[in-house]
């Protein structure tokens, strides 16, 4: 199944738009059958040093951010759409193009949940210049490109209730998604300086786990 990108219809709504707002409560569900939070939970704090800080990229409505705040984590936000409500007071919230953002010294741990797959090639590897300058840790969950997953998508979406944004970017999102190596080579994390490693679960979670080694 050749990769894939399309628009995707959320990134043509404004995020009051009830549409949207439908689509964000789809996206917990779909974070919650896959396990995609507690994953990030489970990974990310064995590999952070005391005090270090952690940036999601594409951050959201700042569920994931949030958990990972109440587990003990320093963690800030980015994303094109407006600081959350009940957002921490000792968060920083960076609402830009992450693919401008200039700010990533402070931050040892970068975090992307289902963000990757929405950028082409020479994006992504824009974007892994970037991270690789500063960061240290870098963990992502992704959509595996699967044929199943889509066919899976298909079923189980409107039984759970799915409006048509979730449902179109949904299967969008899939066809965009990454296997095997994919996503690493195309950060620049295929080096000898980085510990990559990344595993596809039954449900369709494509995770990267990237070291970089000690100097």
């Amino acid at each position: 199944m050749q990769r894939t990108l399309q628009p995707e219809l959320l990134d043509s709504l404004a995020s009051t738009d009830p549409a949207a707002l439908h689509n964000r409560r789809d996206l917990r569900i779909t974070n919650c059958v896959m396990g995609n939070h507690r994953w990030f939970l489970r990974s990310l704090p064995p590999l952070l040093g005391p005090g270090e800080r952690v940036l999601e990229l594409g951050a959201g409505t700042g569920e994931l951010a949030r958990r990972l705040h109440r587990a003990g984590l320093n963690v800030d936000g980015l994303d094109l759409w407006p600081r959350p409500d009940g957002w921490p007071s000792s968060a920083a919230w960076h609402r830009t193009d992450l693919l401008e953002f200039s700010g990533g010294a402070p931050y040892a741990a970068v975090v992307g949940n289902l963000i990757f797959h929405q950028f082409d090639p020479a994006q992504l590897a824009a974007l892994g210049a970037n991270l690789r300058a500063h960061s240290r840790v870098i963990l992502a969950c992704e959509p595996a490109r699967r044929r199943f997953s889509q066919a899976l998508f298909g079923v189980f979406a409107p039984l759970l209730g799915a409006n048509h944004v979730s449902r179109h970017d949904g299967l969008v999102s899939i066809a965009a998604g990454f296997r095997g190596d994919e996503l690493p080579r195309l950060l620049g994390l295929e080096t000898a300086g980085w510990n990559v490693h990344c595993a596809t679960t039954a449900l369709g979670a494509y995770r990267m786990v990237a070291i970089r080694h000690p100097s």
